[in-house]
């Protein structure tokens, strides 16, 4: 098997074991009942981080279905090849060097060496940041639920925020009750904004960070240091962030429905919250059902985009939609390559680019058309909405999860399955094999008429 068909496999099948498991009835409440589609629904979510729940995650599941819940969600955020290598790495077994050629094309590396040890850089990095964000979730959960059960809040949530999976075992409003509370949304943003950068970026800038304390490197340099993809991936995402805070704060400054009561300053928390948790992580202060249609567009193209390569983010990725738009501009200045920051991007990654965008927009159309014929009452853009959701493993709804059927709860488990498994596959897969290829002859050219 190659890589991404075992990635796919993989997934599948720990979604069947987590809705096997989360069948059982020691994992539902006393007086709650769990169907097979909902067990699956709900073990789909977890391990692709999505966050779209059926049921109500804090009274419908045990404890022990939180549990399952939550591993779930930490193996769909590390990801299976590294999870799966991170148990042979503590049971002392040996890395074959099949199972370390699937880690390096899982992770689009160019060379082999210091696999095992990126591994538990990985593993080390996700279990710090969550570590970090449990303990100062603990100041703002444990004064209002206890000691144990403030713990226990702060653990899921920090897991379910960093993995981006916008799980939360809160209640039925995810975080609208703290819609004012600065410091949750703070900590809320910080997690899944760092996750989403992903970790070669991580690494990155704490390298020159240690070159400046050791005076190796300037400040003011710091930034031109870095490599192209940090680059890419801190310019883009600081576009998207901060400008989807603009828009959403003009779009919804007088909107009676979401932000026009609230003072400036939580105006302006909440549109930053909005543009942040629609990279993929699921979490809301602001029912998504009273955006204005501009605000409900714009959240669309955020959710699609998601997050950054190796990180717990899903969708395109920012560097997919970055690579598109810069092969715009170059073909528009009529320029041969693609640059960047006086540096050329190879041609193999704009055809991934290129790829991952036909196929998420194919997956979305198709999947969209099958909701709408399963539930034809329902509003278009609740649907195109609530796909979007899956197939960017986001977790956002304007209420149409809890009323799908039963034909809509599998069509959107398979996009979430799709969202989780494919643009990351075919990614991999067409920048593998243009690796590989070597040259051949090439046939004649003809020429076509475009536009």
């Amino acid at each position: 098997m190659t890589t991404a068909q075992v990635i796919a496999c993989g997934f599948a099948v720990l979604i069947l074991i987590g809705g096997i498991i989360l069948r059982m009835p020691f994992c539902t409440a006393p007086g709650q009942s769990t169907s097979f589609t909902d067990a699956v629904f709900t073990a789909t979510t977890c391990i692709c981080v999505t966050g779209l729940v059926t049921v109500t995650t804090a009274t419908h599941w045990t404890l022990a279905g939180k549990i399952v819940m939550l591993i779930l969600i930490q193996i769909g955020g590390i990801g299976f090849i590294a999870f799966a290598s991170i148990i042979f790495i503590t049971l002392r077994k040996k890395i074959s060097m099949r199972s370390r050629k699937m880690i390096q094309e899982s992770y689009n590396l160019d060379q082999m060496s210091g696999l095992v040890t990126l591994v538990k850089k990985v593993v080390a990095c996700v279990f710090g940041a969550e570590a970090i964000g449990a303990v100062c979730y603990a100041f703002c959960f444990i004064p209002e639920f206890g000691l144990v059960k403030g713990i226990w809040q702060s653990v899921f949530t920090s897991v379910s925020a960093f993995c981006n999976a916008g799980v939360d075992i809160l209640g039925e409003n995810s975080l609208m009750p703290y819609v004012d509370d600065p410091a949750v949304n703070f900590i809320t943003i910080m997690l899944i904004i760092t996750a989403g950068l992903g970790f070669i970026v991580w690494w990155d800038v704490a390298d020159k960070i240690r070159k400046v304390f050791r005076r190796e490197l300037s400040v003011h340099r710091v930034f031109r240091s870095l490599r192209l993809h940090s680059k890419l991936v801190l310019t883009t995402t600081a576009v998207l962030v901060l400008g989807g805070t603009v828009l959403i704060f003009l779009f919804e400054y007088n909107n009676p429905r979401t932000m026009a009561h609230m003072p400036l300053w939580q105006k302006l928390m909440a549109s930053l919250f909005q543009s942040v948790t629609t990279r993929t992580a699921g979490f809301l202060t602001i029912d998504q059902a009273a955006f204005s249609s501009a605000s409900v567009l714009l959240c669309l193209f955020l959710m699609f985009i998601g997050g950054s390569p190796m990180g717990t983010a899903g969708g395109m990725k920012t560097t997919t939609v970055a690579v598109m738009f810069l092969n715009v501009v170059s073909n528009l200045r009529g320029k041969e390559d693609v640059e960047f920051r006086h540096r050329r991007i190879r041609s193999h990654y704009i055809r991934s680019a290129v790829v991952i965008m036909g196929m998420g927009f194919g997956i979305l159309l198709m999947m969209s058309m099958l909701l709408a014929a399963a539930m034809p009452e329902t509003s278009l853009i609740d649907i195109v909405y609530e796909i979007t959701s899956a197939i960017a493993t986001v977790g956002l709804s304007r209420g149409l999860t809890s009323r799908l059927t039963l034909a809509g709860k599998w069509i959107v488990i398979l996009t979430m399955y799709l969202g989780r498994i494919g643009p990351m596959t075919l990614g991999m897969a067409v920048v593998v094999r243009a690796q590989k290829r070597s040259e051949k002859a090439q046939l004649a050219a003809e020429d076509i008429m475009i536009g």
